[in-house]
């Protein structure tokens, strides 16, 4: 059995957080990061806002993405091999052609939901939300690669977060909405229980 959990959400809403603690817990559990798809610094173009289009789609290399998530769709043992996951003996012992061992994979990211390719992959979707203060103080006490330009979270990342989110609210209505300041043990806690329900009812 092959089961895909989207992890998705606002900026420093949790998410990896979350999904780092699935990974720890549930079995043979790979992921697979939205954050590892975005171009190269020079291939982002500067928006009519002034500020270089981080938090948009064509900021990212969807398709690559798409493709990984394939990759470990078409053999999840092979997948974890190359990427350093161990698995069970029983999983090991599992191919394409024998369902009955689980295997689970996190997608995890800010736009996992505004790409319908990635859509219909999803068994179970998450998505961890915050008022804009606590979104902007968290973002405010982060230390990033690339540092944020004076303005960027009011002129470009709150704006697109909005947009983003009422296309995703419109074409998606599968997904399980986390309260973003309850504790991270009670995010994680409702997370688990629910995957392992799906689970047990798979």
């Amino acid at each position: 059995m092959k089961m895909i959990i989207g992890i998705g959400g606002v900026t420093n809403g949790g998410k990896t957080t979350l999904t780092n603690r699935l990974l720890g817990t549930l079995p043979n559990c790979c992921v697979v990061y939205q954050d590892d798809f975005f171009k190269k610094p020079d291939q982002i173009e500067v928006g009519e806002d002034g500020f270089r289009q981080w938090d948009v789609i064509t900021a990212l290399d969807m398709e690559a993405m798409v493709s990984t998530v394939r990759g470990w769709q078409e053999n999840p043992v092979k997948f974890a091999h190359s990427h350093g996951v161990r698995l069970s003996p029983e999983a090991e012992e599992c191919d394409s052609l024998k369902e009955e061992r689980i295997h689970i994979l996190i997608v995890e990211g800010f736009l996992i939901y505004n790409y319908k390719p990635l859509m219909d992959a999803y068994d179970k979707s998450f998505y961890i939300s915050l008022p804009y203060e606590e979104c902007k103080r968290r973002r405010s006490t982060r230390t990033y690669t690339i540092p944020d330009p004076p303005g960027l979270f009011d002129g470009h990342v709150w704006p697109m977060y909005l947009k983003h989110r009422k296309e995703m609210e419109s074409q998606c209505d599968r997904i399980e909405y986390l309260d973003g300041l309850t504790s991270k043990d009670d995010i994680y806690d409702h997370v688990f229980e629910s995957i392992q329900n799906a689970i047990l009812n798979s």
